[in-house]
């Protein structure tokens, strides 16, 4: 009987309660059970919340448009109040979320013309995109930027309803016709900051404004204007722009010190789909959920279906296997490569071999005279890591000190060995991170290198009786090869919220990224850094994913009738997967050759996808089909569909079974995988493609027709694909990779194919 009580009687009853410690939670509404009596859902919240509770302000955020719900501040009894309500769905607790902290548009080909698309040129496509605006969500702008200079763009479009929001040290002038948009959302954190004792720093100022860099960082990256002469401290100089110069760009702060709140980031993506931006890029995720519990996940589902691409960072677990964030097949999911270009320097031990790492240390250096090197010296046991106090300064006075990576950041380490009276660092690998090299700017002189240059200098410290180093830096290189490698940190498949999509989608450039960055912070982030730039070179999945918003933002602009899905499958089947020395891409984490778990469909190549001859299309109709194939109840996939009438009468046989642009085949208690897809035709008329399957030992595969022929453009066809496993019970746990190629004279349309044997 309680669990049909009106939400009134509930309300009345919740009067006796005492007032208790109170969180966050998001509150998911039957969005069609509004009374009469409240003109709008947001006078309904809060009537209801009044009477449930003694503060008038519980309620922290009405949603609209990225989910049918609100968020507010509730004790533990008011929450099983609500759940017992017939007009609430569910209750969630509401989840932390983190950051995935000039050469790219080179590296990529996007500094040279793009070539004729039907007609078009690079001129008509960057004036395209000057109708292209790209929302960011993360920690602000710093809006004084150059890359944010507004110098010979156009009005604003008209259709726009966004704004620049005013705070203590942010004016709405400083918005311009590039940054269009500077919003923030703190009523999450702000919560959190009460009621949550881990949060103990300060108060932040609430404003657009970005603190921290990162906002900054991932915004320029995706639709910076073009700013010569730019550089961090000397590296990486040249001429920084976005992937797409000409389009606009909107803000969204949604993070802060401590990190993103869901309640913040759904208010957040419901803003910019009022708004009206075309391309929403989150550098940010969290663990894996199903997807009626994913903040993120259900926010993307309107936005995809009001037509916005929305991409998002893969996470930086990697090289750990299913590590994955933001998994849902609506959104691009994003790992992470490198670039051609490095920054090389050197260690000089006392032995005269010479290793070579990465560094970014721009002071005076060491000179040239050998100083002592000791590791893992004294009683701490944490002294390998260069933890925060970790170090003798008698032990490490006027030496260099080899530090392990891992646990504490980089540049802190860097830090932990100059306060303790060092002179110099060298940052070794370990087997998790591999023979990946991430630069940093380090406070002393100081240089990375990987797991198998780092065991040798381990072991030349412990065999010999007085060993010494000096390290030399020798600036920026380009044309590196190989590249690019998958980044070791980019977080990996299987995708274990639905084993039959094949995740990551991608990769993008995301190692030593330069881009614009805030002036309140030095480019290390550390308290103690007191320097200042205008640019910083940051690495992770956060840069790989504006990366790909930017070029989405370039399509949009080419192809303004695209769907998100036609935008995503142009970006996947267009990808590559060889590398500058012709050969497979590598992967970082152990110098083999990578995967599409670590990398998807390859890496991106904008060229290509701008012209992709066939696209893997699908409506939301097939989404929700996709969904209800699942282990969902109706209830579950309201919540991200919102829509009260779903039945859930249409559903995929198998959730491999919706039209994505790759295939990842699990055979469990099976043998026999078959899978339909529908090609449609954005090529010219009258083309013809034939199949190439990769031929594997332990599958037989088949695709039926071998053949299609596309009289027009926009025509649509369908080909299904049965997979045979082979007997044996060997197979189990086993993995394997191929994939199936739709090519002719003009274009080659390329899905990776995943297998892997549960049980047989």
């Amino acid at each position: 009987m309680a669990g049909i009580w009106p939400l009134a009687v509930l309300l009345l009853l919740s009067l006796s309660i005492s007032t208790a410690a109170k969180q966050t939670y998001i509150v998911h509404m039957k969005h069609n059970t509004k009374p009469d009596s409240f003109p709008t859902h947001h006078d309904w919240y809060t009537a209801s919340l009044q009477s449930l509770a003694s503060t008038p302000d519980s309620l922290l955020y009405t949603y609209t448009n990225a989910f049918d719900g609100f968020a507010a501040s509730l004790s533990v009894e008011e929450v099983e109040l609500l759940k017992k309500s017939q007009s609430v769905v569910d209750v969630y607790e509401d989840t932390l979320y983190s950051l995935h902290t000039t050469r790219t548009p080179a590296f990529l080909g996007l500094n040279t013309d793009l070539g004729p698309l039907d007609g078009r040129h690079a001129l008509d496509i960057n004036q395209a995109s000057n109708d292209v605006i790209v929302g960011v969500l993360d920690t602000g702008v710093w809006p004084e930027s150059k890359s944010f200079s507004d110098s010979g763009m156009p009005e604003i479009p008209t259709r726009w309803k966004g704004e620049c929001e005013p705070g203590p040290d942010f004016s709405p002038k400083l918005c311009n016709k590039k940054l269009i948009g500077a919003r923030y959302f703190s009523k999450g954190y702000n919560m959190a900051s009460r009621g949550r004792g881990y949060l103990k720093k300060p108060r932040e100022i609430e404003s657009p404004r970005d603190r921290d860099g990162h906002g900054t960082h991932t915004a320029s990256t995706a639709a910076g204007s073009q700013v010569a002469n730019a550089s961090l401290l000397g590296y990486a100089s040249g001429t920084a722009r976005g992937m797409a110069t000409h389009a606009r760009v909107a803000s969204y702060k949604v993070c802060w010190t401590s990190g993103c709140f869901g309640s913040d980031i759904l208010a957040g993506m419901d803003r910019a789909i009022a708004d009206g931006v075309d391309v929403l890029s989150l550098s940010l995720g969290g663990g894996s959920a199903p997807y009626y519990r994913d903040t993120i996940a259900i926010g993307a589902f309107t936005a995809m279906e009001r037509g916005i691409f929305v991409s998002c960072s893969a996470g930086n677990s990697g090289p750990s296997i299913a590590s994955l964030a933001n998994v849902a097949p609506w959104i691009m999911t994003v790992g992470a490569g490198t670039l051609d270009r490095d920054f090389p320097a050197y260690a000089l031990m006392g032995n005269k071999k010479r290793f070579a790492g990465v560094s970014l240390y721009s002071g005076a250096g060491m000179g040239g005279k050998p100083v002592g090197l000791v590791y893992n010296k004294g009683g701490n046991s944490t002294s390998n890591l260069c933890m925060p106090g970790s170090l003798e300064p008698k032990l490490v006075r006027g030496k260099v000190v080899i530090c392990d990576r891992g646990i504490n950041p980089r540049v802190e380490k860097g830090a932990v060995v100059r306060d303790a009276g060092g002179v110099g660092m060298i940052l070794a690998n370990t087997a998790e991170s591999g023979e990946e090299l991430v630069a940093d700017s380090h406070l002393l002189p100081a240089v990375a290198v990987g797991r198998k240059i780092g065991d040798v200098i381990r072991e030349y410290v412990k065999s010999d009786p007085n060993p010494t180093a000096v390290l030399s830096f020798e600036g920026t290189v380009l044309n590196v090869r190989p590249s690019p490698v998958v980044a070791a940190f980019s977080s990996r498949g299987p995708n274990l919220v639905t084993r039959e999509i094949l995740k990551p989608d991608l990769i993008g450039p995301g190692v030593n990224i330069l881009a614009a960055w805030s002036e309140t912070i030095g480019p290390t982030g550390l308290e103690t850094d007191t320097r200042k730039t205008q640019f910083n070179i940051m690495s992770g999945t956060s840069m790989s994913c504006p990366h790909i918003s930017g070029v989405a933002a370039l399509l949009k602009a080419a192809h303004p009738t695209w769907s998100p899905s036609a935008i995503k499958s142009a970006l996947m089947t267009t990808a590559y997967v060889i590398d500058n020395t012709n050969s497979s891409l590598q992967d970082a984490a152990g110098s083999a050759l990578s995967n599409p778990w670590a990398h998807g469909s390859g890496h991106v190549d904008p060229h290509k996808a701008l012209s992709p001859g066939l696209v893997y299309d699908i409506s939301t109709d097939e989404y929700i089909a996709f969904l209800c194939s699942l282990d969902y109840t109706i209830e579950h996939v309201q919540a991200i569909v919102k829509r009260p009438n779903i039945t859930c009468s249409r559903k995929l046989s198998n959730p491999g079974d919706l039209n994505y642009p790759s295939f990842s085949v699990v055979f469990a208690n099976n043998r026999v995988v078959r899978y339909t897809r529908e090609l449609t035709n954005v090529g010219a008329a009258g083309s013809t493609y034939e199949v190439d399957v990769t031929r594997l030992p332990a599958v037989q595969v088949t695709v039926n027709p071998s053949k299609l022929v596309f009289k027009n453009v926009g025509d649509k066809l369908r080909y299904t694909v049965t997979f045979v496993s082979e007997k044996g019970a060997s197979l189990t746990g086993r993995s394997e990779f191929g994939a199936i190629l739709w090519r002719n004279a003009q274009h080659q349309v390329r899905s990776p194919v995943a297998y892997s044997w549960t049980q047989l």
